[in-house]
């Protein structure tokens, strides 16, 4: 059942006449009439009656009234929830990588989330960019600034690059971490290649580096925010790098001005500043 259409039911039950019910939904009598012959079809039922130049309901409309009376209470208490809670009222999803999510992001969702009872966050996380422009994320945090697109960009953070060694000449030489060749053009590699590395590991993933370097038989670049554990290793040798990663945040355009959308966006950068400060 349509829920618009079983509010016409309500109406002309309490107006009494298909023009009533018009001019009280605002919508053309000829469709309030078609609407109710269709659900007529649709049940097998007969809902109104004309006496006296009224439309009375049948006693089967009368029980379908009753649900209809619930379901518009139902509908009234959901439009009363965002009104019930303090602040923006919201869903986000938010795309970016897995040690975005869980290294800058988780470790600051609970506070925020405790401060605005009224948003809900969805953490998408992948390896693979969501398609955006299919409308799959309504914010995502890029490592890589976009060619271009139907949504807002602005650069979120900078984020600072160590890399990692055995601190203690070892007879083997460690073994390489690299990023994937579709990430050639990313700082992280431009200094593995400067540094002419032979790669023995490639991935993407973050936290297969740091478990690597943490065995004190590898090495690698890893972003500031995933190598807190790393830097207090005395076994490890921490070079920062001279340039630094740029992180992006895209924003679908209709959220500009979506109460919920703005807290959502301040905390990311937050979340960033944060990390960046250690």
């Amino acid at each position: 059942m349509n829920w618009d259409d079983l509010r016409i039911i309500a109406a002309v039950r309490d107006e009494g006449t298909y023009a009533g019910a018009s001019a009280r939904l605002r919508i053309d009598e000829t469709t309030v009439g078609r609407r109710l012959a269709r659900i007529e079809r649709a049940l097998g039922l007969r809902l109104f009656e004309a006496i006296d130049g009224l439309r009375r309901p049948t006693r089967q409309c009368e029980m379908v009234l009753a649900h209809v009376q619930a379901m518009a209470t139902h509908a009234d208490e959901i439009g009363r929830i965002g009104a019930s809670l303090p602040g923006p009222v919201g869903r986000l999803r938010i795309a970016s990588t897995n040690a975005v999510a869980e290294e800058v992001l988780a470790p600051r969702a609970a506070e925020f989330l405790e401060t605005h009872p009224g948003v809900t966050l969805q953490l998408l996380t992948s390896s693979e960019n969501v398609k955006f422009s299919r409308w799959e994320a309504d914010l995502a945090i890029r490592l890589r600034k976009p060619d271009k697109g139907d949504f807002a960009i602005s650069k979120l953070a900078e984020v600072r690059l160590y890399f990692f060694e055995p601190a203690a000449a070892a007879e083997r030489e460690p073994v390489a971490c690299v990023y994937p060749d579709e990430l050639e053009g990313i700082p992280e590699m431009q200094f593995l290649r400067a540094r002419r590395i032979r790669a023995r590991c490639v991935t993407d993933n973050v936290r297969v580096i740091r478990t690597l370097i943490q065995s004190h038989r590898a090495a690698g670049v890893l972003p500031e925010h995933s190598c807190a554990p790393l830097l207090a290793d005395r076994r490890l040798r921490a070079t920062l790098l001279p340039k630094r990663r740029d992180v992006w945040l895209l924003v679908q355009n209709h959220l500009k001005r979506d109460a919920a959308a703005r807290v959502t966006i301040e905390w990311v950068r937050a979340c960033f500043q944060d990390a960046a400060r250690g």
